[in-house]
């Protein structure tokens, strides 16, 4: 379905057009296939969560909810191999609070990995952040207007006059990956910790060029994930299935140094910039006379 037309690719772990008895029970209890033993969405709001996992961006989905990365804890296997070594036991402990030398919070970390020993001793952890993708757009609006006559949605043709929801990965990146990078990586680098970072696959080509090296001397791994049609879904499900597109093993520091640093231009341009607006206030001062 073309983003022109609407914008919401996958609500409650279905696709918009999916009108099979699952996916109205998922829509109807607020429910979250992607969650634990409590599956009820709360994302948003917990007595009205908005129930987004993904929107459509250049036909394709991106995914706007971390929480949707769990599926089938694909990215924890992938994640596992990074960290440990081959056929050691380990365990999935989520949203664990980070704290640094003064017991203050740093941060929940979304996803901690632990392999243990025969007798259930801790031997190593690593720690996966989930980055999900910010939404520009009042996708709310669009998001009651579906969870109101899911079969009316898909046809009509109000969405025209309002703006669009897209992907805002600018903000996903400076506002909220760097910073948790910044907070929480550091004091894993200190602790000599890898850290795995789950993305989509659209958000990951919007960041700076990241050096690549081989993965026994990367203390870091970047997931790279995206969202395809679930060709083993049961007949009249329209699912979307978490597939990783590959994997980009760096070194944390060089990380933050490419994406804190800023590439600067001409400052003979910039000059020009401010030539213009100083006219502009001159101008404006003159009329005023």
């Amino acid at each position: 379905m073309a983003q022109t037309q609407q914008p919401l690719a996958e609500v409650f772990g279905y696709q918009v057009t999916d009108q099979s008895e699952a996916a109205v029970r998922c829509r109807s209890a607020r429910l979250c296939p992607f969650q634990g033993q409590d599956r009820k969405c709360t994302k948003d709001k917990a007595n009205d969560p908005l129930g987004v996992c993904a929107i459509y961006h250049n036909n394709e989905p991106v995914i706007t909810c971390p929480v949707r990365f769990r599926q089938n804890w694909l990215i924890a296997h992938d994640a596992a191999s990074f960290f440990f070594r081959e056929g050691v036991m380990w365990s999935i402990l989520t949203e664990i609070r980070l704290p640094d030398a003064f017991g203050k919070s740093a941060g929940n970390i979304d996803v901690v990995l632990v392999s243990y020993d025969d007798e259930g001793k801790i031997t190593d952890f690593g720690a996966i952040e989930i980055q999900a993708v910010y939404i520009s757009g009042n996708v709310r609006s669009f998001f009651a207007h579906y969870m109101r006559d899911p079969q009316g949605y898909i046809v009509g043709d109000w969405i025209g006059e309002t703006p669009v929801p897209r992907p805002d990965y600018l903000s996903s990146s400076r506002k909220r990956l760097v910073p948790q990078l910044m907070y929480k990586g550091a004091i894993l680098r200190a602790w000599n910790k890898k850290m795995a970072v789950a993305v989509d696959e659209q958000f990951f080509q919007t960041l700076p060029q990241l050096a690549s090296i081989p993965p026994q001397d990367a203390n870091m791994a970047w997931l790279i994930y995206r969202l395809v049609p679930d060709r083993q879904a049961h007949e009249g499900t329209e699912r979307y299935y978490l597939e990783k597109v590959s994997e980009v093993f760096t070194d944390f520091e060089q990380v933050i140094q490419a994406m804190t640093t800023s590439s600067p231009g001409r400052s003979e341009d910039f000059i020009k910039f401010l030539q213009a607006k100083l006219h502009e206030q001159r101008q404006t001062r003159r009329s005023n006379l």
